[in-house]
């Protein structure tokens, strides 16, 4: 199977998480495709193939090289984000883009007049959706680069290399992919992501995170009688969301400026529950964040009643820069490997966070690396055929040159 068969075959599961479940993995569609990968993994040949009851899955392409080598892992993710639908995904190939418009179906067009992000890739061949779901590329492109490049390497004696790892975890969209990851069991030395964007792009520096979920207790009283009883609590919500700066959310925000993002509210006269993620690179004013939340809940109280509102905050991740830092080389041999492979490295924050950010704090420096997707989490996701092969180019380099690293 060569590289985009498999990936267009990974699409074909539905993996999406969900925000709302206790369970592990979210959504039990999830370990129908952990289970197919793990089979696969199983007849591709390689050594230690292993899925735990959480649906996390370890294998191993066992070193060639001789002497001391360090192990090295590459993990991705396979659950799709809840932002838009998996089921069901109909991929497509544009052959040759040509830089006009593509219609995905009838009447629902991905323009580089909307999406400039397409005219990078004149010229090459693009995976896209039919509109209707998202692709699916974050991060099956990452899983079938991963796996497409191990088999290179078992196939390619020629090149020298360690023992490399490889993970692959559910939940990662809902920022709970790593929480269970076994870093011990993984056993490497550092690791990489291959979970990032566009051609090129390298990334160790990422968001601080935080849920946030606001409760409303309402009073509800037959609209006829309501007067100085009734407290609306669809009302309130609305209330305190706009409390909330307009000027730092995501739809205005860029680079390294922070936000607060509405994900969804829960509404009637009795109760309402609006769910948040709070989001800054910079640690001190994450945490000034997390206050003014409670702050604004603490207005609200003090207006209409103590109780009548609670907030819970969860932190989710934090900035994988402060871990990375102390450990350069795990950059330098990627941006050696992107060189060599003809990239041009675009070394820039992520306006996200990945599993790599969590591991890094369990002691598995984790940068991130591309993985071609662009657009993720809606239906104008696409992923180019060329870039795809590139992320495999760069993860044979990077295996090849870790190899090299006790010398």
């Amino acid at each position: 199977m060569n590289l985009i068969e498999r990936f267009l075959h990974y699409t074909q599961f539905d993996t999406q998480s969900s925000e709302a479940s206790e369970s592990v993995p979210s959504t039990p569609k999830q370990l129908v495709f952990a289970n197919y990968l793990k089979e696969e993994l199983q007849r591709e040949g390689f050594a230690d193939v292993e899925m735990d009851a959480n649906g996390y899955i370890y294998a191993t392409l066992k070193g060639n090289a001789p002497g001391k080598t360090p192990t090295i892992g590459f993990i991705s993710h396979y659950d799709t984000s809840p932002d838009c639908s998996g089921a069901n995904i109909k991929p497509r190939i544009v052959e040759g883009y040509d830089g006009g418009d593509i219609e995905l179906s009838p009447g629902i067009v991905s323009s580089p007049k909307k999406f400039p992000e397409l005219l990078r890739h004149i010229g090459e061949d693009l995976i896209v959706t039919d509109g209707i779901t998202l692709l699916g590329a974050d991060d099956k492109a990452g899983i079938a680069e991963i796996v497409q490049a191990m088999c290179y390497l078992r196939d390619h004696d020629e090149i020298k290399h360690g023992d490399i790892r490889m993970g692959f975890n559910p939940d990662e969209e809902i920022g709970m992919g790593a929480h269970h990851f076994d870093v011990e069991r993984f056993g490497c030395d550092w690791g990489y992501t291959i979970d990032g964007g566009d051609l090129g792009e390298l990334e160790f520096e990422n968001f601080n995170a935080a849920a946030a979920k606001v409760f409303i207790k309402g009073v509800s009283v037959h609209t006829g009688y309501a007067k100085d009883k009734m407290r609306n609590a669809s009302r309130l919500a609305c209330e305190f969301n706009a409390l909330i700066p307009p000027t730092e959310i995501p739809e205005v925000t860029e680079g390294y400026e922070g936000f607060y993002h509405l994900l969804g509210m829960e509404t009637c006269t009795e109760q309402a529950k609006l769910s948040y993620i709070i989001r800054d690179h910079d640690r001190q004013r994450f945490e000034e964040r997390k206050q003014f939340m409670l702050n604004c809940a603490a207005k609200l109280n003090g207006k209409y009643g103590e109780g009548v509102v609670d907030i819970q905050l969860r932190d989710q991740y934090y900035n994988m820069k402060e871990q990375i830092e102390p450990n350069q080389h795990v950059v330098d041999i990627v941006l050696k490997a992107m060189k060599e492979s003809g990239v041009t490295p675009k070394v820039q924050p992520i306006r996200g966070g990945t599993d790599g950010a969590q591991l890094s704090f369990r002691g598995l420096p984790c940068p991130n690396i591309f993985a071609g997707g662009v657009n993720f989490h809606g239906p104008h996701e696409f992923v180019s055929c060329q870039v795809m092969q590139k992320a495999v180019d760069v993860i044979v380099k990077i295996a090849e040159l870790s190899a090299h690293y006790y010398e």
